[in-house]
C-alpha cells in the first residue's frame, strides 16, 4: 500500500530544459517538413494539373485528328461505292441487252434450219446444193457462232456483276464499321470533365487480341478500295467489249441474212426462167404435137385414099386376066396396070406407110417430151412454192435488232 502512493520520479530543472528545447526543435523540424510538402505538393499538383490538361488536349486533338481521318476514308469509300453501283447497275442494262440479243438470234435460227428442211422437199434435178442452200448453211453456222459468243459474254458478264457486288459488300461493310467509329468518337469528342455520365472502367486499358495495327487499318480499307478500282476497270472494258460484240454481231448476222435474202431472189428468178423455158418448150411441143397429129392423120388418108386407084388397077388386071386365047396378050395396057399397081403398092408400102411408122414414133417422142417438160415444169412450181412461198415469206419476220 505504501508502494502505491508513492511519488513519481522528479525530473532535474536541466533535463525540464532540454526536454522544452527538445520540443520546440521537433516541432519547428515538423513545421519545416509540412511547409515543404504543402510547397511540394502545390508544385506536384500544379505540374499534374498542366501535364492532365497538356494530355487531355492532345488526346483531343487525337480524336480529331482521327475523326479526320476516318472521315477521308469514309469519303473515299462512299465515292468508290457510289461509282461501282453505278457501273454495276449500267452493267446490268448491257446483261440486258445480251439477253435480249441472245433470245433474238433463236427465232432467225430456227427460221434458216425451217428453210433447209423444207428445201429438202426439192424434187428431181432442183434438189441441189446451190448458192441459197450454200448460204443458209452459213447463216446458221452464224447464228450458232454468235449464240456461242454471246453465252460465253452473258456468263462473263455475270461473273463481273458478281464480283462487282462482292466489292460494294465490302465497301458497305467497310462504310458501316467506319460510320460506327465515327459516331464513337464523335462521342468521345464531347466528352468534358463534366459530362455527368463518364465514370471508371477497370478495363479501359486493356489490349484486346483483336486490335490492329494503323498501318493494317488503313491497308484494309485501301485494299477495298483497289478491289473496287479494279472492277470497276474491269467492268468498264467488259462493257466495251459487250459494246463490240453486239455491233459485230449483229451486222455479221444482218449481213449474212441479205446474203441468203439476195440468193433467194436470184435462184427464184432462175427457177422461174427456167420455168418459163420450160412453158415455152412445151408449148412448142405441143404445137408440133398437133402438127404431127395432122401430119400421121393426112398419112393415113393418103394411105387409104390410095386403096381406090390400087383396087381399081389391080381389078382390070384380074379382069384382063380372062381374055379369051391369043387376046391374053402383055400388051403395053396389061404392062402399064401392072406398073401402076407395084408403084401404088411401092408407094403405100415403102413411103406412106414407112412415113406413118416413123410419124407415129415421132408423136409418141413428142408425147413423152411433153410428160417429161410437165414433169419438170411441176418440180419448177414446187421448187418456187418452197422458195418463194414458204421460205421467203417466212424470213420476211426475221428482222436483226442492235441492242
Amino acid at each position: 500500500m505504501a508502494r502505491l502512493l508513492q511519488a513519481p520520479p522528479k525530473f532535474h530543472p536541466s533535463e525540464w530544459d532540454i526536454a522544452n528545447k527538445m520540443q520546440c526543435a521537433s516541432t519547428e523540424s515538423q513545421k519545416s517538413r509540412s511547409e515543404r510538402m504543402i510547397a511540394e505538393s502545390r508544385r506536384l499538383l500544379d505540374e499534374i494539373e498542366k501535364t492532365t490538361q497538356k494530355t487531355q488536349s492532345d488526346a483531343n486533338k487525337k480524336i480529331e485528328q482521327r475523326r479526320e481521318e476516318v472521315k477521308f476514308w469514309k469519303q473515299e469509300l462512299d465515292n468508290k461505292l457510289e461509282q461501282i453501283v453505278h457501273e454495276t447497275e449500267v452493267l446490268l442494262t448491257f446483261k440486258t441487252r445480251l439477253e435480249k440479243s441472245l433470245e433474238s438470234c433463236k427465232e432467225p435460227l430456227i427460221i434458216a434450219q425451217k428453210c433447209l428442211l423444207n428445201r429438202q422437199r426439192r424434187a428431181g434435178i432442183d434438189l441441189v446444193h446451190d448458192e441459197v442452200e450454200q448460204e443458209l448453211v452459213k447463216e446458221a453456222e452464224v447464228l450458232q457462232g454468235v449464240i456461242a459468243l454471246l453465252g460465253r459474254t452473258l456468263e462473263q458478264t455475270n461473273e463481273q456483276i458478281r464480283l462487282n457486288r462482292s466489292a460494294i459488300y465490302n465497301l458497305e461493310m467497310d462504310l458501316k464499321d467506319k460510320f460506327t467509329a465515327l459516331m464513337i468518337d464523335d462521342y468521345c469528342a464531347s466528352l468534358t470533365n463534366n459530362t455527368p455520365d463518364i465514370r471508371y472502367d477497370d478495363n479501359a486499358v486493356k489490349i484486346e487480341g483483336n486490335f490492329v495495327s494503323p498501318e493494317d487499318w488503313i491497308d484494309f480499307s485501301n485494299i477495298n478500295v483497289e478491289k473496287a478500282d479494279k472492277q470497276r476497270n474491269n467492268s468498264l472494258a467488259l462493257r466495251a467489249l459487250i459494246d463490240g460484240i453486239l455491233s459485230q454481231t449483229a451486222n455479221d448476222m444482218r449481213k449474212q441474212c441479205e446474203m441468203v435474202n439476195v440468193a433467194f431472189i436470184n435462184r427464184v428468178k432462175e427457177v422461174k426462167d427456167a420455168k418459163h423455158k420450160l412453158e415455152t418448150l412445151l408449148a412448142m411441143v405441143m404445137d408440133e404435137t398437133a402438127s404431127q397429129e395432122k401430119n400421121i392423120a393426112a398419112l393415113k388418108k393418103a394411105i387409104t385414099d390410095k386403096e381406090g386407084p390400087a383396087k381399081v388397077a389391080q381389078t382390070r388386071l384380074e379382069a384382063r386376066s380372062h381374055r379369051p386365047n391369043v387376046e391374053l396378050c402383055y400388051d403395053t395396057v396389061q404392062y402399064k396396070l401392072i406398073s401402076e399397081v407395084q408403084e401404088i403398092t411401092k408407094n403405100i408400102q415403102r413411103q406412106l406407110k414407112d412415113t406413118l411408122a416413123q410419124a407415129e414414133t415421132e408423136l409418141k417422142g413428142l408425147n413423152r417430151r411433153q410428160l417429161s417438160l410437165e414433169e419438170e415444169i411441176q418440180v419448177k412450181e414446187n421448187t418456187l412454192y418452197i422458195d418463194e412461198v414458204l421460205c421467203m415469206q417466212m424470213r420476211e419476220s426475221v428482222y436483226i435488232n442492235n441492242f
